[in-house]
């Protein structure tokens, strides 16, 4: 097959033409070669760069907002080195690079006017990175969706669910992000006891509970567990809130726990539990 290959471009093209192409296609593969190792070596100095930051600063700055500044980095390092990989290429083919970017020019200018959507996205992208409203790994809601936040580009934010569904969200689509990640975030847990039971012997009780929790779980606990007191008379229960501040993502485990040491407590000290009853007056005929 190769035999036959060679004696075709031997009938349509002269040695001296031969030699040309095959220099060409040798200098595009280099070419080629090159831009992918450019490409590992600009990921391997970003990655180090940010490592260096980290070990001699670690005082500055903030480790998710690093991750996010790396994959955008790479990002642009890739798309940079492709264009001009490119541009080498063509010129290497004798196509007229002016002529190809005045009209890249035009064309650009000709789909801005139908990409508005992409142009939103990518502004959109610019301000969420500068102004830090989010960073990689931590947990956002927006759009009507909830994630760990995987990637911030310029155009799309990819948030990954519980259930582990990957959600990828168009920048300019964001006009709200609740960030789970910033600052302490509450626990709140409802204690429903009967009518029956002794409400200062309860309220020492769970006092004694959310103490032990806050030992158990200093490390997660910024503030509290306090008892707040009686929040509500309901049909058949008296309910009474305990609130917590906890680190970033840690208040469902502390509601949990609380949850199940005043459940554990109350069968131990006999305090009921209430559950919806009704009383049934028959008249006798």
């Amino acid at each position: 097959m190769w035999n036959k290959l060679w004696s075709t471009l031997q009938s349509y093209l002269t040695a001296e033409q031969m030699e040309i192409y095959l220099q060409k296609t040798v200098l595009i593969l280099l070419i080629l070669i090159v831009t992918r190792i450019a490409i590992g070596i600009a990921d391997m100095l970003i990655e180090r760069t940010f490592q260096f930051k980290y070990k001699h600063e670690k005082t500055t700055g903030d480790e998710r907002r690093a991750d996010t500044l790396k994959i955008l980095l790479k990002s642009v390092a890739r798309y940079a080195l492709f264009f001009i990989a490119a541009i080498t290429v063509l010129d290497e083919l004798g196509v007229p690079i002016a002529a190809v970017l005045s009209a890249a020019g035009i064309l650009g200018l000709a789909v801005g006017f139908g990409a508005q959507n992409l142009v939103k996205d990518v502004i959109t992208g610019f301000f969420i990175i500068f102004e830090d409203q989010f960073s990689v790994g931590e947990y956002v809601e927006t759009e009507g969706v909830g994630g760990i936040v995987e990637e911030v580009g310029l155009r799309i934010t990819k948030l990954r669910d519980w259930d582990g569904k990957l959600h990828i969200i168009p920048n300019g689509s964001i006009a709200m992000v609740t960030n789970h990640n910033r600052g302490s975030l509450r626990a709140w847990v409802e204690v429903r006891v009967s009518y029956r039971e002794d409400l200062n012997r309860v309220l020492q009780v769970l006092e004694d509970t959310c103490k032990s929790v806050r030992n158990d779980f200093a490390d997660k606990i910024t503030q509290g567990p306090r008892v707040l007191g009686v929040t509500n008379l309901g049909q058949s229960e008296v309910v009474i809130t305990i609130m917590a501040m906890t680190t970033p993502l840690e208040q469902w485990g502390i509601e949990r726990e609380l949850r199940k040491r005043i459940k554990e407590t109350f069968e131990r000290e006999g305090i009921e539990i209430p559950y919806p009853h009704q009383v049934i007056i028959r008249e006798e005929a």
